[in-house]
């Protein structure tokens, strides 16, 4: 049974979110926010192709184009800021909308980390396991560009098979991954550098996948929330 106390702030947390509600009616939305979470998943998915470019080297040419992405993410991220600074009534929640422009910033940034560390470490072409986490990473990316406009639509149900999506890809990712760090350490052939070298660059690439699957959870959360 609940104490008094504990029903009284369930009380008042559902007349605040039935207060919040009339107001989102009331006032007009500013639905550029979803805008903004959109070219996100776009730039993040466009990073993740031009990841794929790895297996041809030229990393140097690659690290400038991912950066530029950044760069790009980046510019989003801030517009998203100062218009949650100057906005009363948002669409979501102001703090479901921070997290998932965060989130969604994150996947970028792995993926400039990649080709930095790759750069850093002199990994001039990508090796096969690599390969096949960017191939992972594209197509959770594919995913995420695909589902971040039904969060607009409310289509809930659709965004909820989204992230189961990415969650069996982020399965996917994992296992080739641990397979390939396995391999790593166990092959007597490859030495402490080289095995230091790839290493860093694998974590990177399966850390975007990973946030990318953190992404999901957030959707999910969301759909669980306004459907």
């Amino acid at each position: 049974m609940l104490s008094s106390a504990a029903g009284d702030n369930l009380a008042y947390r559902s007349d605040s979110m039935s207060i919040q509600s009339v107001i989102r009616f009331l006032l007009p939305r500013e639905d550029h926010f979803y805008d903004f979470l959109e070219q996100q998943a776009a730039v993040a998915h466009k990073g993740a192709c031009a990841l794929v470019s790895f297996k041809d080297g030229n990393v140097a040419g690659l690290r400038e184009a991912v950066q530029g992405l950044e760069h790009e993410g980046d510019r989003i991220v801030h517009e998203m800021e100062e218009a949650l600074a100057r906005t009363f009534v948002t669409p979501i929640d102001r703090e479901d909308l921070q997290k998932l422009s965060s989130e969604l910033d994150d996947v970028l940034d792995f993926m400039n980390g990649t080709v930095r560390a790759a750069a850093l470490y002199g990994v001039d072409r990508a090796t096969e396991p690599m390969m096949k986490l960017v191939d992972v990473l594209v197509r959770c990316t594919q995913v995420l560009e695909v589902a971040i406009p039904k969060l607009r639509k409310h289509r809930y149900k659709e965004l909820v098979d989204s992230a189961r999506a990415i969650r069996k890809l982020e399965k996917e990712g994992d296992a080739v991954f641990r397979g390939a760090v396995s391999t790593l350490f166990h092959d007597g052939a490859i030495d402490a550098k080289q095995l230091l070298r790839e290493k860093e660059v694998l974590e990177d690439l399966e850390n975007a996948i990973d946030v990318c699957n953190n992404v999901a959870d957030t959707l999910t959360n969301l759909a669980v929330k306004h459907g």
